[in-house]
């Protein structure tokens, strides 16, 4: 029944030859950079923001990466334990993407996107979860689109990314604290000239 879902939900959302270009082409942009919002914004919550707010803001990143760990490992061992071929291996629908023929669930890209953005949703505010969250949806609609991925590929890469925020809290709590510390002191180590240099926040 849910491999039936799975093939009713592909062709409703995957792209045709008739499909307007313009179309193909944002969700090429979207199925392939967006991705690197993560990141960036990573990187600049760690290295910049109201001095007040740094330190949860690195907190934020440390857990994100701890979440986002955990959940690719776990796809991981979905993928070994459950191979599922991707529509273009199975001939089915029509591809736009080039993408090397691996597993296609649960996506990888799904993944990072969701556990990013259910962890802005647990950890940060309501608002920029909910934002993080339709540029999740945005990234999933465009590999279906584009033909790389299943409707519940991106599923399995949501529920990762919820499984990964839940064992990412978990650690947070056993020593997060003193990872936190270490982090921070190797930090001002690497970054010592540019925190000098007022470039960077301490």
């Amino acid at each position: 029944m849910l491999e039936n879902l799975n093939y009713s939900l592909f062709y409703w959302i995957n792209a045709t030859p008739a499909s307007p270009q313009w179309m193909i082409s944002l969700a090429v942009f979207i199925a392939k950079d967006l991705i690197s919002i993560v990141p960036l914004l990573a990187a600049i919550l760690w290295l910049w923001g109201p001095r007040g707010q740094v330190s949860a803001q690195r907190k934020l990143v440390i857990k994100i990466a701890m979440a986002i760990g955990t959940s690719l490992l776990l796809s991981w061992v979905i993928g070994q334990v459950y191979p599922h071929d991707r529509p273009f291996v199975d001939g089915v629908g029509y591809n736009f993407l080039h993408h090397a023929p691996d597993d296609s669930f649960p996506s990888d890209h799904g993944t990072v996107i969701f556990t990013f953005a259910l962890a802005f949703l647990f950890w940060h505010r309501l608002w920029s979860g909910v934002l993080m969250l339709v540029i999740g949806c945005a990234i999933a609609w465009s590999r279906v689109y584009l033909g790389v991925h299943w409707p519940l590929d991106m599923v399995g890469g949501f529920l990762s990314g919820l499984s990964g925020c839940l064992v990412a809290q978990v650690m947070w709590n056993t020593f997060g604290d003193a990872l936190y510390q270490r982090l921070r002191a190797l930090y001002r180590f690497c970054f010592s000239l540019p925190i000098r240099k007022g470039w960077v926040r301490d």
